[in-house]
């Protein structure tokens, strides 16, 4: 029955990192997702979901949210409803940004980082922001709608030198 294939449908991205050492500001790593339309795929997203908001009609949504990345496990949980998204929207990027208020800090400088793409109890991709040292932002995975077979996701590992604000903006641009 390879013919039904449904693609993917309901996800977890979760994030972990270890705290900051004992006496240096915190480490704030913040999962993002934008969303865009068929209208404009890789320009201004539609939709942006980070810590304090959630997707206007609930389907993304962080329903964990760290600040230090003190904790057992994954620190940060986004869920991503994509067979649930309305028809219009056709692309989702999801990425990882860190606050600079204590400094400017890197991923390379964080102790531990791993970042989980899952559906249900199947791991779709795990990375650990090796190939983005040197940034402070990165996108992790975009899923694209493939009309006929539903969503479909690829990893999308790309660091950015921005800003949380500055990133919402960049992480959907088309890649050369």
């Amino acid at each position: 029955m390879s013919g039904l294939n449904k693609g993917v449908g309901k996800v977890e991205v979760a994030l972990k990192w270890d705290p900051a050492p004992a006496g240096t500001p915190a480490h704030d790593l913040d999962l993002v997702a934008a969303v865009y339309t068929a209208e404009d795929p890789h320009g201004a997203p539609a939709q942006l979901v980070h810590f304090g908001s959630r997707s206007p009609d609930g389907t993304i949504t962080l329903h964990r949210d760290s600040r230090t990345g003190q904790g057992f496990g994954y620190d940060e949980a986004m869920t991503l409803e994509l067979d649930r998204l309305a028809p219009r929207y056709v692309r989702v990027v999801v990425g990882v940004a860190i606050q600079q208020g204590g400094g400017r800090i890197v991923f390379g400088r964080i102790a531990e980082t791993s970042v989980r793409v899952s559906e249900g109890y199947t791991e779709l991709l795990t990375d650990d922001f090796s190939g983005a040292a040197e940034a402070t932002a990165a996108t992790v995975v975009e899923f694209v709608r493939d009309g006929s077979s539903g969503w479909t996701f690829r990893p999308l590992p790309q660091g950015f030198d921005a800003d949380p604000q500055t990133f919402g903006a960049l992480m959907g641009a088309a890649r050369g």
